[in-house]
């Protein structure tokens, strides 16, 4: 019997394969010789970890911000229920600027220890932050929607996020 969150259970499904991306990118930053085709690989997959967080990520947790976290809060009937939430979203952005600036640092040819220490950091970090995230929603907050929205108002809620997703992807260019 489908759900009226399974929408949003099947977004999360087709974005798992791109999370795995930011662990797939720092395990290629543990190669001692970071030279040639093993850099030309790792700043590759740095790249296509930006692409998925700026691209498809972000704007997701913005949709989250302004179309689901609003109802779950009424639901659950406390304002602050989504705060650790939001500042998960916080974190991530934070996180992603930060390897923005080390993408930078490492492309100009600093494979320096340290700069590819601190991107195997920002990139693990941010798989671990974005793995707990979904497991908290998908555990938490979509089987409490399950039971208290109707097929109307979940179908409402979607559509809310989908503008809300595709403003923040045309704000950011992507």
């Amino acid at each position: 019997m489908p759900r009226p969150t399974d929408p949003l259970r099947d977004e999360h499904r087709e974005l798992l394969p791109h999370v795995e991306l930011l662990r797939t990118a720092a395990e290629s930053l543990r190669s001692a010789d970071l030279e040639g085709a093993a850099f030309e690989d790792a700043v590759h997959q740095i790249d296509e970890a930006l692409a998925f967080l700026n691209g498809h990520l972000i704007p997701h947790a913005t949709a989250e911000e302004a179309a689901l976290y609003p109802i779950v809060a009424r639901v659950m009937g406390a304002p602050l229920a989504t705060r650790t939430m939001s500042r998960d979203h916080i974190e991530v952005g934070r996180l992603t600027e930060e390897l923005s600036k080390l993408r930078e640092r490492f492309g100009a040819g600093r494979t320096d220890a340290v700069t590819t220490s601190e991107l195997r950091q920002a990139l693990y970090g941010l798989y671990a932050l974005v793995r707990l995230h979904f497991a908290k929603e998908e555990e938490i907050y979509l089987p409490l929607l399950d039971d208290h929205l109707d097929a109307t108002a979940a179908a409402e809620m979607f559509e809310s996020m989908e503008a809300a997703a595709a403003a923040a992807k045309a704000a950011a260019g992507t």
